[in-house]
């Protein structure tokens, strides 16, 4: 498992309930044969579901930039004209007019460079003969809009049995009153402390659906698993993709994940 020096709360704001742990034989509440979008890929050793982080693609880009570029004419003109006037007795007023519009840009573009880089597919791969789950992660970070370390595709691996998936719910008007979301946490074993929490899906439909496939892979194998109605994605073939999606970076895991992920121990490989 890989080793994380923060520690995170053992629950994130919002948090609900948890869903029926890793060893748990519970039935799920109904069938996931007609799933959509099914997984990506199984066989004996490897079952892959996809993954969004943002659920509607391109719309940061296409409101974003055209008011970057409408922010950026307005406020020129208006910094220039404050340049040449005794300003500084109006500190207060020039702090507003300078800094908030500022910071607003900068969300604004953190937003549309998240939308630009994110991967058309955040996968996630359960391996049951290694009892490990990879997730191919993107990071980012607001703040640090500018910073390699805080924002791209950073692959993680962790024990199966130290992740639990946890339900949480945000009260919204405009979305039915309620949004519910499914993260992922791990913990470490040794400390019981969490170590990383993963976004899983965007409604508590797919995340009980996705973690019950799971869950049964991991304990029963693929035989557990119905027939899916809906074929496997590849989502790095453009056919059928938005015109955003099809602009996204493709996923390219390391080799030596990719291998590992898909792969079973060989005798004698430390785990």
């Amino acid at each position: 498992m890989k080793n994380k020096s923060k520690v995170l709360w053992e629950r994130a704001l919002s948090w609900s309930y948890d869903l029926p742990d890793v060893s748990s034989q519970a039935v799920p509440r109904f069938s996931v044969e007609d799933i959509d979008p099914s997984p990506n890929y199984l066989d004996e050793v490897c079952l892959e579901i996809p993954r969004s982080t943002v659920s509607l693609r391109g719309l940061a880009v296409l409101l974003g930039v055209p008011g970057l570029v409408l922010a950026l004419w307005v406020l020129i003109p208006l910094y220039w004209s404050m340049l040449d006037d005794n300003w500084s007795r109006d500190w207060h007023i020039a702090f507003v007019a300078v800094v908030m519009p500022l910071v607003g840009l900068w969300a604004v573009a953190s937003f549309v460079k998240m939308d630009l880089m994110l991967p058309r597919d955040e996968p996630i791969r359960f391996n049951r003969l290694r009892r490990k789950i990879y997730l191919y992660q993107f990071r980012f970070h607001y703040i640090y809009l500018f910073s390699r370390k805080h924002w791209g595709v950073k692959p993680v691996a962790y024990n199966w049995d130290d992740v639990t998936a946890e339900v949480y719910r945000v009260y919204a008007p405009g979305h039915g009153g309620r949004i519910e979301n499914v993260m992922l946490s791990v913990r470490n074993p040794d400390t019981n402390e969490v170590i990383d929490r993963v976004f899983f899906t965007h409604d508590l439909y797919h995340g009980e659906a996705y973690w019950a496939i799971a869950r049964l892979f991991m304990q029963q194998g693929p035989e557990a698993l119905p027939k899916f109605v809906h074929p496997p994605r590849d989502w790095n073939d453009d056919d059928g993709l938005s015109h955003m999606h099809r602009l996204a970076p493709k996923v390219h895991w390391p080799e030596a994940m990719d291998r590992e992920s898909r792969t079973a121990p060989s005798e004698g490989e430390a785990q």
